[in-house]
């Protein structure tokens, strides 16, 4: 889409009508202001359309990617509309929990359309007791399973590319990508 010239897009604010009195029956002078009406109603049309295009929900397709970049969202545009403007939308919550077990589930939720559960903490090891021996040092894996959702399949390379883009780069994070939800798991 442009928003550039739009062939027959009338002007809510015409130049002609709005020139003093002796011009108003003046040919040349009603030509002329229409010409720069015909240039300047797609600006006037956006102006007064702004606050649209700040809102992921109804701003055009072209806009997503620009939006996206201002709340650090992820645009891709061969997703779905309805998914592009979701991850916009929650871009900057998304972003609040990234390199969370939550941020992690919920990204790969609403990118992929993927059930997930997040095992091991990356190698975090503590004691609450001062002086004490530390503990046994932990696996320093994280463990992700994927399951599709009702509607399908999982692509296992775009889960392990959303997993290395989102976990903390000092973890090492195994995927494993399951047909159907865990045992014992009722989701």
């Amino acid at each position: 889409m442009s928003r550039a010239s739009v062939p027959g897009l009338p002007s809510r604010y015409p130049i002609g009508e709005q020139l003093p009195a002796m011009y108003a029956d003046d040919d040349f002078a009603q030509r002329f202001t229409a010409g720069l009406d015909t240039v300047l109603a797609p600006v006037f049309t956006t102006l007064d359309n702004l606050p649209s295009y700040f809102d992921p929900r109804l701003a055009p397709p072209d806009f997503l990617s620009w939006l996206a970049s201002w709340v650090g969202g992820v645009d891709d545009p061969r997703w779905p509309i309805e998914l592009r403007r979701e991850a916009v939308a929650r871009a900057v919550e998304l972003h609040r929990w990234r390199g969370t077990r939550r941020g992690l589930i919920d990204a790969l939720r609403l990118v992929l359309g993927v059930h997930a559960e997040v095992s091991g903490d990356g190698g975090a090891a503590w004691s609450s007791t001062p002086g004490a021996e530390p503990p046994p040092p932990p696996s320093a894996e994280t463990l992700v399973r994927v399951w599709p959702d009702r509607s399908g399949e999982v692509d296992a390379e775009r889960v392990r590319s959303l997993v290395r883009a989102l976990c903390p780069v000092h973890t090492v994070c195994r995927v494993e990508v399951l047909p159907g939800p865990p045992a014992g798991e009722g989701r």
